[in-house]
């Protein structure tokens, strides 16, 4: 088996969107192997000073 997906999403202050929706445009968009199995929801994606997404703490992430 490969590694756990996990999605982080940064929600719009006004957006009324919840994991079964996001699964669901998912599902119905990409392959079905690219489907999240779970769907995190954070204020804000963590950047270095350049402004990349650090990905490892992302992974790091005890939700």
């Amino acid at each position: 088996m490969g590694a756990r997906l996990r999605a982080f999403v940064v929600k719009k202050p006004d957006a009324e969107v919840d994991e079964d929706t996001i699964k669901h445009y998912v599902r119905d968009h990409l392959a079905r192997y690219k489907v999240p199995r779970e769907v995190i929801f954070i204020d804000e994606l963590p950047r270095n000073p350049t402004g990349k997404i650090l990905k490892r703490e992302l992974r790091e992430m005890e939700i």
